[in-house]
């Protein structure tokens, strides 16, 4: 895919050195020197355009957002949102939000292990035909990845429109015996969610009257103690 965007953008992000981050190996493994504290990271990968981020930034402040692309004009249409979502808060750059241009498939020099808390992958490709089905990011492949990357805490959140992409990563999470919670075939099917935040895509599809499918994936060790722990309280209510 290649997208069309005005002159300029590779020098817009360039300049951005607040914000734009493309060399990712710089700050592997020291991200929080980026953000200049020890607070939680929350990674997007494939951000799209960054409404997500960019408004769960300002929703959050106590935690630290990347959202990450490899498109230079993504990047630089994020970048836009990022700062018009932290103007109200009379913030010129947003101090929780870092926008990195990078191809995931090399997630490896991105991030340190055990450096990131939450994953979100929304509406990702789905590579409908089979013989592309390593491409799409709830493979194995990827999520042993993710998982490396994860914290005591790490938790994966995925987002879909396609049920055909679903059903796999369903079955990618099950096979891999990881703990799965809030399965939700149609999420908005009485009312928007308001606690959660709409990516562009999600937008679309909901005014369509699609159904969006969601499920949370528990992976660190603290977490996972913490759902049991729940589960056991509940089931004795």
């Amino acid at each position: 895919m290649r997208l069309r965007g005005r002159k300029g953008i590779l020098e817009s992000i360039e300049s951005q050195t607040d914000l734009c981050v493309l060399d990712a190996s710089q700050y592997k493994g020291k991200w929080h020197e980026f953000f200049g504290n020890d607070r939680p990271i929350y990674v997007e990968l494939g951000m799209g355009k960054g409404q997500f981020i960019s408004q769960m930034s300002v929703r959050n402040p106590e935690i630290n957002y990347i959202g990450v692309d490899m498109y230079d004009e993504l990047i630089r249409r994020a970048s836009e949102k990022g700062r018009i979502a932290w103007e109200e808060k009379g913030e010129e750059t947003p101090p929780n939000l870092a926008l990195l241009r990078a191809n995931i498939e090399n997630i490896d020099e991105m991030f340190e292990d055990n450096e990131l808390e939450r994953i979100y992958l929304n509406f990702s490709d789905p590579w409908p035909k089979s013989k592309h089905a390593r491409r799409r990011l709830t493979h194995p492949r990827f999520v042993e990845k993710y998982m490396n990357k994860l914290n005591v805490r790490g938790e994966i959140h995925f987002k879909t429109d396609s049920q055909s992409l679903f059903d796999f990563s369903l079955n990618s999470f099950a096979d891999m015996e990881l703990v799965m919670r809030n399965i939700s075939l149609n999420l908005h099917k009485d009312e928007p969610r308001e606690d959660l935040v709409f990516t562009e895509y999600e937008t679309k599809f909901y005014h369509l009257g699609q159904p969006i499918h969601r499920v949370e994936v528990v992976i660190g060790e603290d977490v996972l103690k913490e759902h049991r722990e729940q589960k056991k309280t509940k089931y004795r209510m």
